[in-house]
């Protein structure tokens, strides 16, 4: 790779919101991308049709070693990190009482365990190349929670508090922190056809490309933090002013519906 390039590391590449970033990253001229999923054969294809330079690390960031292998490929083959996109993400339903601690789990620990190890691995790298950025994909469900969705909203609500804390730390340090809460995405596991098909829901759902032009937004582009698409924010809003109404609107129905992966490598669809 050439020296001096910005590197932009994506995980959950391999399809999704993590692919729509992918070529979002790959106009920005001298720009250098190191993708990094589970499925080989995905990210290798990706990376021969990407405009971009781009590398590719197979790994399942909830093992241990795998931040280590992210940081060694990132100092042998670019020796820089501008801007980390923590994009993996799994959810799983069922009702707590249905599935557990265990469901809590085996979210926790990739939807929030998995991104603070990467993220703890790789910030010495993004300190050194400052200004640099890091982007948490949290979702809506970080912020409102849903029947049946409690161990994925509590993965995503620890990750929008982690979030704020860390940029208020390392700002000093020249690395921006910025969050992109997502609602509903149109990706190959959510297609949302029965919400595109309504006219009075089809606002609900926005492109993988409009999360990439977010997540942009929130990294280089300095933004604290995006609600894609962005009327979410008022329903966000609504949870804090009239918490009594929007607990009666959930449990109404649209507290039951289903919720999407984040992440373009998830484990299982939700």
């Amino acid at each position: 790779m050439a020296a001096g390039g910005k590197v932009v590391l994506i995980t959950g590449a391999s399809s999704g919101i993590g692919e729509a970033a992918a070529w979002r990253f790959s106009r920005e001229p001298g720009t250098e991308l190191v993708l990094v999923a589970r499925r080989e054969d995905r990210l290798r294809d990706l990376c021969e049709r990407l405009p971009a330079p781009a590398t590719w690390i197979a790994a399942d960031l909830t093992e241990d070693g795998a931040p280590g292998r992210v940081l060694a490929h990132l100092e042998e083959h670019h020796g820089r990190l501008d801007c980390l996109v923590n994009n993996a993400g799994a959810a799983w339903r069922g009702s707590f009482a249905d599935v557990g601690w265990e469901n809590v789990k085996k979210t926790m620990e990739l939807n929030f365990d998995a991104v603070v190890r990467l993220t703890e691995a790789l910030l010495p790298l993004l300190r050194k190349s400052a200004p640099s950025s890091i982007v948490n994909i949290s979702s809506t469900a970080g912020r409102i929670s849903r029947g049946g969705a409690g161990a994925y909203s509590a993965s995503k609500f620890a990750l929008a508090g982690w979030t704020d804390a860390l940029h208020l730390e390392e700002a000093a340090n020249g690395v921006h922190v910025g969050l992109v809460l997502p609602g509903y995405i149109r990706t190959e596991g959510f297609p949302a056809e029965e919400l595109t098909g309504n006219a009075l829901t089809r606002w609900m759902v926005a492109e993988p490309e409009v999360a990439a032009d977010a997540i942009y937004e929130a990294g280089p582009g300095g933004k604290a933090e995006r609600y894609v698409p962005r009327p979410y924010a008022l329903a966000a809003a609504l949870r804090i002013l009239m918490p009594g109404i929007t607990r009666r609107v959930l449990g109404g129905g649209v507290g039951r519906m289903t919720v999407t992966k984040t992440g373009a490598d998830a484990s299982e669809n939700p």
